[in-house]
């Protein structure tokens, strides 16, 4: 199933919208927020029920052939939380999220999305549901503008298109073909179409691949924006520090299965030791040998343009005996850093460092 048809399939519903209204150059901006939050949260079709999760999955599992890729795996999304689901390549976070999405079956448990079967219920579900491919899929000769109208038709009451470009930040693109987008430029265009269907619950895969950073920075505004405005969103993301600043908790999978689940500061608690770690950088070059002569020095690492990472069990010893190491031999300490392994320690430290396809 290509990526284009499936968005289509998502957004189908019937297909007598009215037309978007133009936006005012003067209010182009502010329509298109207003356009985010008025989508949100205001469905009258029927979902979840209150106080029920948001999605539900129940020891679920998927085959295919010999390959388990899916293993038992449970966890639930609350409503207006994002959630972030985190794992290498071949982790079964793709098939879970298919399976979430309508678009694959179970081989054994139960997934519920806003109350709703995704297979069974599909036809409810998917207007109520906006998807954010990783692999865009667009309409190759069709013009940006032109895309997202013709999603915006398959609802009855769709976000202005105009407002959801400017949105983006894609309203000098609107007249572009999609074949001559950057990269960054198709994945704000995918963003908006997932946005087209003012959708209760987002899905969004990869969302701020191939963006420069003032277009990521923005795009997690419109993220957060969302969720204040009680959207639901499962999130994927190899990026660690996107996941860090958006999600309220996180999970870990690997071989189908749940490794952790937490907030990102609670990941961050619990999964590290009584070693602390502290991190250094100087003008010149550092004698790794001489660092780990000092008492308080567990382990030193060299790490290429990171600096030295020392690892410790006393961290204000190590302090210390830094500062007066620097004094003694005439070093420039330019950077002093101390904390809890971060949330890529925990990552790499559950799921191993090698290379996944």
């Amino acid at each position: 199933m290509s990526s284009a048809h499936t968005r289509a399939e998502s957004a189908k519903t019937r297909r007598n919208a009215t037309p978007p209204t133009q936006a005012s150059a003067a209010t182009k901006s502010n329509d298109a927020l207003t356009a985010s939050a008025q989508g949100v949260g205001v469905s009258s079709v029927s979902g979840a029920k209150r106080g029920e999760a948001a999605i539900s999955v129940s020891h679920l599992v998927k085959r295919y052939g010999e390959h388990l890729a899916v293993n038992d795996l449970s966890f639930e999304v609350a409503p207006g939380e994002i959630f972030a689901l985190l794992g290498p390549n071949g982790a079964g976070k793709t098939t879970t999220v298919e399976i979430l999405e309508g678009y694959r079956k179970t081989d054994r448990g139960e997934a519920r999305v806003l109350g709703l079967d995704p297979q069974r219920d599909g036809a409810t579900l998917r207007p109520q549901i906006g998807v954010m491919l990783q692999q865009d899929g667009l309409y190759p000769t069709m013009r940006a503008g032109e895309v997202l109208a013709l999603f915006a038709s398959y609802f009855n009451d769709p976000a202005d298109p105009n407002a959801l470009m400017t949105l983006v930040g894609l309203e000098d693109a609107a007249k572009t073909r999609c074949r001559q987008l950057s990269g960054g430029q198709k994945r704000r265009l995918a963003l908006a179409v997932a946005l087209v269907g003012k959708p209760r619950l987002l899905f969004l895969d990869e969302p701020t691949t191939g963006m420069d950073p003032q277009a990521r920075r923005a795009t997690w505004d419109i993220i957060r924006n969302l969720k204040e405005q009680g959207a639901t969103i499962l999130l994927t993301t190899h990026f660690m520090d996107e996941a860090e600043r958006l999600a309220d908790r996180i999970a870990i999978i690997d071989d189908g299965q749940l490794l952790a689940l937490d907030t990102p500061a609670g990941l961050t608690t619990s999964q590290s030791t009584t070693t602390t770690e502290v991190r250094i950088r100087a003008k010149t070059p550092l004698d790794a040998s001489a660092l780990g002569r000092l008492d308080a020095v567990r382990n030193v690492r060299a790490e290429p343009s990171e600096g030295y990472a020392l690892e410790t069990g006393d961290a204000r010893a190590l302090l210390v005996e830094l500062a007066t190491w620097a004094r003694d031999t005439h070093i420039d300490l330019t950077e002093i850093r101390i904390g809890r392994a971060s949330l890529e320690d925990v990552f790499l430290r559950l799921t191993g460092k090698e290379m996944r396809e």
